[in-house]
């Protein structure tokens, strides 16, 4: 066994990796750009080499100085995570060939020819891999990309040749959709992999994504761990993923599992490693690319079948053999993983950068587990993915582990930067998901106009307006003790108030009791609990006996509240005052519809206008990057540009005047002196 480790990358899945490597006894070591001085994996790490400047080309992706890092630390072997150089054979040859360490991983030679996804299917193919229809050659003709798309018959998916984690992909329907297609998946795939390559394969409607995991060692032995469902995803990035999958049925498991191994075996293939499948609604599965790594969702399969896949990588690395067959596989119960991404779900999921103000897990408990890049105080970078953590429960059954995720993602308290908890919560609470009627369409089509927040039911609302009416009479309550005020003028609380939720208005009647209140109103009675004080961003208790965890955010007036994937804002208000209230102006929030700035803080990558033109409603304006990721900002509105205050390429921060236009009036004038 080795003394000593490198992880070659950064974030969560540096920390996690270095959580077995110290399990076991190992030196861990950490390598940092610029940007990541203070990151947690550096905090965690035993050593930590600094590699370059911030932006992953000049570090986590140059391979010279990562050399250095091992030859420098004296690392006994390298493990490269996911992403950045984590599939790249150049790099894997370069850590056999130029140093003494070992590589956590695949063989170079099975890393080239499955990382290939051009390559990596014709493989396939001949190793009786069920495959999708499409033509695997590398094509960069718009013309020829037609005949193949028309050929094929739509919808197609353009896919980059090296790519990987959702980059690099554009789905296209008609003809009119090809040529910015194949320009956005270029382009994406030229920027995350260095390789403009592109090619072409049927797209599945509603389909399934399933994977398998196998694991080998170099001596010939393959066992398969079983599937993962990984159909919840936007923009072909996994959001939630969960193992078993309610979809396969033993006979599906064994034949999928069975090309699987037959693939790893045609390349002599070493380490854990991941078969994807796409499945469509008749149980048929096609083949779509092997990873030669360790996944972001390879917790799932270890709460299910015992198995940690980084130890057991490791102990390859190191010349043992597999300690299992295939016959001691067994799956036991449900997993589920959350991807908790740095972006704002009410706001098209932009990505969302900048300092974590306040950061607090959820109260560990039996069956749950959190990996993560963030903390309290730290920073979050525009320059690299936006996952800033992953968050797994287990349970005996799929319903039980369901709701344990879902109870937890509350407990979240995340601030500085927007997060996608409510929106996790949202989906694992609706009724389609819970019924497992899921596909990689799912987030499209149950919120086709982008998600604005979880529908409160009955109960939720029950509950939002009892933590309304308990934070309020405790910000009441506090301000009646304060001292200084004029002797003999204490102020009474009364016990009649109106609480308003989301625009809603009840009347409610307190009366307080240990820890709490006895809240009356029209439809009932609520008794709510609880040792919350004033501060607290968690709100922790029991409504009608049941235990609830609602975020709580001060506003100017009332809280903000999230509770089951919603956020609604809430006020507790004397009668009189809510009364006079309703003559209360409200003040008109108005966006300009004769400007445009930046949605976020990115980098201006091109600019496709230019002073003077004259647009139309649905023109592209401009492509703005950032944790690698291209978005495409369009026209809204038929208009004559003005001015454009930006030249790309140029970083913006987040609302940054980059367009102008005419308003109506000098556009009219402009045509009548021309």
């Amino acid at each position: 066994m080795f003394h000593s480790i490198l992880i070659a990358n950064r974030g969560e899945i540096a920390s996690r990796i270095m959580t077995t490597a110290k399990r076991l006894g190992m030196r861990t070591v950490a390598v940092y750009s610029e940007a990541d001085t203070n990151a947690l994996h550096v905090k965690n790490a035993d050593e930590a080499v600094y590699i370059g400047a911030s932006p992953s080309v000049k570090s986590y992706l140059n391979i010279e100085n990562l050399i250095s890092a091992i030859d420098q630390s004296g690392a006994e072997c390298v493990h490269p995570g996911y992403g950045f150089l984590s599939e790249k054979e150049n790099f894997a040859r370069a850590v056999v060939e130029r140093t003494s360490a070992a590589w956590v991983g695949p063989t170079p030679e099975a890393i080239r020819l499955m990382g290939d996804k051009i390559e990596s299917k014709k493989i396939a193919r001949a190793a009786g891999v069920n495959g999708v229809p499409g033509l695997l050659e590398a094509i960069s003709d718009p013309k020829e990309a037609l005949n193949i798309a028309r050929e094929i018959g739509y919808p197609v998916i353009i896919k980059a040749a090296a790519g990987g984690g959702g980059k690099g992909m554009r789905v296209v329907r008609s003809d009119e959709e090809l040529a910015d297609g194949m320009k956005m998946a270029t382009s994406e795939a030229r920027n995350s992999f260095n390789d403009a390559r592109v090619f072409i394969e049927k797209y599945f409607d509603n389909p399934r994504h399933i994977e398998i995991q196998i694991i080998a060692d170099k001596y010939g032995n393959v066992v398969s761990l079983g599937e993962r469902e990984c159909s919840i995803q936007r923009r072909h990035q996994k959001v939630i993923e969960e193992a078993p999958s309610m979809f396969i049925n033993p006979e599906m498991r064994t034949a999928m599992s069975a090309q699987a191994i037959s693939l790893a075996k045609n390349v002599g293939y070493v380490s854990a490693g991941t078969v994807e499948f796409i499945v469509d609604d008749k149980g048929q599965f096609y083949f779509l690319e092997m990873n030669t790594r360790l996944q972001v969702e390879h917790r799932v399969t270890e709460l299910v079948t015992g198995i940690d896949l980084v130890e057991q990588m490791i102990r390859i690395a190191a010349g043992e053999k597999l300690p299992y067959t295939q016959d001691d596989i067994k799956i036991n119960g449900w997993a589920f993983e959350s991807r908790i991404y740095a972006e704002d779900p009410t706001r098209g999921f932009l990505p969302s950068t900048g300092r974590v103000t306040k950061y607090q897990e959820p109260e560990a408990k039996p069956g749950t587990l959190v990996d993560t890049s963030i903390y309290e105080g730290g920073e979050v970078s525009m320059l690299y993915d936006p996952m800033i953590g992953k968050y797994c429960t287990h349970a005996a059954t799929r319903e039980a582990a369901i709701d344990l995720m879902v109870d937890q993602l509350g407990d979240f308290v995340i601030q500085g930067i927007a997060h996608n908890t409510s929106f996790l919560q949202a989906v694992l609470s609706h009724e389609r998901f819970r019924k497992g009627d899921i596909s990689t369409n799912f987030i499209e089509q149950e919120w086709p106009a982008g998600f604005t927040g979880a529908e409160l039911s009955t109960e939720a609302q029950k509950v939002c307006m009892a933590v309304a009416v308990f934070c309020g009479l405790r910000d009441i309550e506090r301000a009646a003790q304060i001292t200084g005020q004029i002797p003999g003028r204490t102020p009474a609380i009364g016990a009649r108030w109106v609480a308003t939720l989301a625009g809603h208005s009840v009347s409610v009647y307190s009366r307080k009791k240990d820890y709490g209140y006895d809240i009356s109103y029209d439809d009932g009675m609520v008794v709510i609990r609880s040792a919350w004080k004033l501060g607290r961003r968690l709100f922790q208790g029991t409504v009608n006996g049941k235990p609830v965890s609602v975020r709580v955010t001060p506003l100017a007036e009332g809280y903000q509240l999230n509770y089951a994937g919603a956020e609604v804002k809430a006020t507790l208000r004397s009668l009189r005052v809510a009364e006079l209230g309703q003559y209360m102006p409200v003040r008109e929030t108005t966006v300009s519809q004769y400007e445009i700035s930046a949605p976020i803080a990115g980098l201006i990558s091109s600019i496709h206008v230019n002073k003077g033109d004259t647009i139309r409603a649905g023109q592209q304006l401009f492509v703005i990057e950032a944790m690698k990721m291209e978005n495409i900002i369009y026209a809204d509105h038929d208009a004559t540009v003005k001015d454009v205050h930006v030249k790309a390429p140029a970083s913006v921060t987040s609302g940054q005047l980059i367009i102008e236009f005419e308003e109506p009036a000098k556009e009219e004038g402009a045509k009548k002196a021309a």
